[in-house]
């Protein structure tokens, strides 16, 4: 008889101290609602918040661009398991959603649904075609999720 697969685990992590983080049942959820159009539901996930120096360390090791950027996705396996990391930086992210006029709220769940397709390998700078694949699969995560369409302020 095969073994069974555990299903997915996402622990969340907070490396910075800010009152309006999301809580770790959301941030969860929203983890989940990502995974669901996958189709695999076993694996291991970690969400870390960190701070602008911590952001930008990450990018500047693993991205060769020296600024924090708002969210990094390190996928380390995607069969049969999906594993990775998805990090968020909190300063980032605070900014764009009021550069934006975005909730922080709506912010952080496109970021962490956007971070989860990463980690199953979709990708958006590849091509257009994927880039409008991968965004139209965000929107209708986020609609199931409540939220606004997250590129209705974009040019």
């Amino acid at each position: 008889m095969p073994k069974k697969t555990e299903p997915l685990e996402i622990e969340v992590q907070y490396a910075c101290d800010r009152q309006d983080l999301p809580k770790k049942p959301r941030v969860r959820a929203w983890a989940r609602a990502a995974l669901a159009e996958s189709g695999n539901q076993d694996g291991r996930v970690t969400v870390r918040f960190v701070a602008a120096d911590e952001g930008r360390r990450l990018n500047r090791e693993y991205r060769s661009q020296d600024d924090a950027t708002n969210v990094l996705s390190f996928p380390y396996a995607l069969e049969p398991q999906l594993c990775g990391d998805l990090v968020l930086c909190v300063p980032v992210v605070a900014r764009e959603a009021a550069e934006q006029d975005k909730s922080l709220d709506a912010h952080y769940a496109h970021l962490v649904v956007h971070g989860m397709l990463h980690l199953q390998g979709y990708d958006h700078e590849e091509s257009e075609e994927q880039a409008a694949a991968m965004e139209d699969l965000e929107r209708s995560i986020l609609a199931d999720l409540g939220y606004p369409d997250p590129y209705c302020n974009e040019e």
